[in-house]
């Protein structure tokens, strides 16, 4: 299979806000105040007012694509209204010149990303962190983040001075300075159960249009689906069979290793929608190729290993002819779907047991010689962990937090930073949501966490580098405002989840789909180190690079590579890979030197 890569920017700004006045008038001599280079996906319109560069599709409330002179025109009358009303995947950028001023937005998922910077007058953006990373220093703080989150979440970039606009946020930058909100938050509702019949006929009309506008969207495109063999992604390719009256072109990726592979899920789904099936075994070998050049092709650390598969099968995709790909990300953010929200009901029953009774009895128990006995073990267990509030209670396991960050980071580094910040705006987001019901506030936040800062950044890099568009149906706007008013007993029931969801499509998805224990693209990466030389060279040899940069203690790679891997390879294998792939970037951005657009781009100026 060949590697390639597509460009690796899209869209590019520069405004000096201090002379946006003589631009009204037209060109003035000199530099222009205005300088915006655009790549082969972004789009541009202007009027003597202003203009407006976008990424994405932009849509009205009833989810039709703006037209340009609209979407200029409502932007330079009432941006923040404006933006409020947009639907679609989008990233904007409108300079108006009349009230020396930049507006930029993002869609409710960052599906399309924006970063920026102020220097003085001047406010740059780009689609990327890297195009902006001029003189810019790596921010510490950035970096312990990516160690304990696997990623950056925004608006923090890796970058010292470059910002990301976070999901459903605009900026709009002035003389006075910079002013950042939300645009869009979600507001649960919280019904009885109604009609589930009504219910069931408005979900999979909605479910059905969104599958068909996002083959639509891109009518030159061949469009095909990713397929894992779960529920989301199987409806996804079904879905897309019918609405385009044709067998749909579907991708799976597999692997030869026990308890990873889903293979015959994917194969189950096909056979039931007539799907043509393409299907791809990743090895320790397309690892080893494909490592550097992912992490290189990131503008900031990212360590979701799952990229690797998908950007294998996304390549598989583009060799097969297909240019678009249609994911199933989002239906257990909107649905309820992971694992940890009944986990995380079940920790909530804890605060309704008589008060008495917990203090009085479990609370001492749970630091008392019994609770080491192996079956009393789990009660203790529980009791710790029920309570810790929600949402330091999901990082309890954190690995970086159980192996101490004393053991695993140099002092030194640790002086640079606070280890309290990623906890402290996880805290933020979870008590920013409107949600009354513990599964609503958990979707919101994973919104924010799950979605925008770790699971599209990985579809949209993979799919990217592999040279093909991406879609997400699931995060239709429609659906998701559907989603919105389901009572909380149709996501979670009992500890059943995504009720409705699967109830809903019981006609439709085969048994064995419906009935399957979530899985995913996991990557059997920890057992793959300890077969494949090549690969656990790539590792050793990165982890012994990374030693060198001031962040980990070389006695703590030594024992993470010596000891505690071959004791548990699954596991100690994640802390591997998200070391490897920090120094893995380091070295290929530092490589790479590259230009902030590549050559072939247009270059726009104002």
């Amino acid at each position: 299979m060949s590697l390639q890569t597509e460009p690796i920017g899209e869209l590019f700004g520069r405004v000096e806000l201090r002379r946006l006045t003589a631009k009204a008038s037209g060109p003035s001599g000199g530099t222009p105040a205005v300088h915006i280079e655009c790549g082969a996906r972004a789009h541009r319109h202007e009027s003597p007012r202003g203009i407006v560069v976008w990424l994405g599709s932009p849509k009205d409330g009833d989810s039709r694509p703006m037209t340009p002179d609209k979407l200029l025109d409502g932007l330079l009358a009432d941006a923040a209204r404006s933006i409020a009303a947009l639907r679609g995947d989008f990233a904007l950028a409108c300079v108006d010149y009349a009230h020396c001023c930049v507006h930029l937005a993002v869609d409710r998922f960052a599906r399309q990303t924006l970063c920026f910077r102020r220097d003085a007058d001047v406010l740059s953006f780009a689609d990327r962190a890297d195009a902006l990373a001029d003189g810019s220093t790596i921010d510490p703080q950035a970096i312990f983040d990516y160690l304990f989150l696997h990623t950056i979440a925004a608006p923090r970039t890796v970058f010292a001075g470059v910002a990301r606009l976070p999901a459903a946020h605009r900026l709009e930058a002035d003389l006075g300075g910079n002013s950042l909100e939300c645009h869009w938050r979600p507001r649960f509702s919280a019904p009885e159960p109604t009609d589930f019949a009504a219910r069931r006929e408005q979900f999979m009309t909605l479910l059905r249009a969104a599958v068909a506008d996002a083959a639509r969207d891109a009518p030159t495109a061949a469009v095909g689906a990713f397929l894992s063999g779960g529920t989301d992604s199987s409806t996804v390719a079904g879905l897309l069979g019918q609405v385009s009256g044709q067998p749909a072109d579907a991708f799976s990726i597999g692997f030869d290793a026990t308890g990873y592979d889903e293979m015959d899920y994917a194969r189950i789904a096909a056979r039931a929608f007539g799907l043509r099936h393409h299907e791809y075994y990743v090895t320790p070998a397309d690892l080893v190729a494909a490592i550097p050049l992912v992490a290189g092709g990131y503008d900031q650390p990212f360590g979701n290993s799952s990229v690797l598969p998908a950007y294998y099968c996304a390549l598989r995709a583009r060799e097969a002819g297909s240019t678009r790909l249609l994911a199933g990300d989002g239906g257990d953010e909107l649905f309820g779907g992971n694992s940890r929200y009944a986990k995380q009901r079940l920790f909530a029953l804890y605060d309704t047991l008589p008060s008495a009774l917990r203090h009085a009895l479990l609370e001492p128990f749970q630091t008392s010689a019994l609770a080491r006995l192996p079956l009393l073990s789990k009660v203790a267990s529980y009791v710790e962990q029920a309570r810790v509030p929600m949402p330091e209670r999901l990082q309890m396991y954190n690995l970086l937090k159980r192996l101490s960050y004393a053991e695993v980071l140099r002092p030194e580094f640790l002086a640079e930073i606070d280890t309290e910040q990623p906890l402290a705006r996880q805290r933020e987001t979870y008590r920013a949501s409107s949600g009354e019901a513990l599964i609503n506030r958990m979707l919101a936040f994973d919104w924010k966490y799950t979605l925008a800062d770790n699971d599209l950044p990985k579809v949209c890099g993979a799919t990217r580098l592999a040279g093909v568009e991406v879609a997400f149906p699931l995060l239709d706007d429609r659906l998701a405002d559907f989603s919105l008013s389901l009572p909380p007993k149709y996501k979670l029931r009992g500890q059943t989840l995504r009720w409705f969801f699967k109830e809903a499509l019981r006609d439709f998805l085969p048994d064995a789909i419906l009935s399957k224990k979530k899985h995913g693209f996991g990557l059997p990466f920890g057992v793959w180190l300890g077969r494949d030389a090549a690969l656990r060279a790539l590792a050793l040899d990165s982890l012994a690079g990374l030693a060198g940069r001031g962040y980990v203690r070389p006695e703590f790679i030594d024992r993470l590579t010596q000891q505690l891997l071959p004791l548990a390879p699954g596991y100690y294998g994640e802390m591997v890979w998200i070391l490897m792939m920090l120094e893995q970037w380091f070295v290929q951005t530092a490589a790479a030197r590259r230009p902030r657009l590549t050559p072939a781009l247009e270059g726009v100026h104002g």
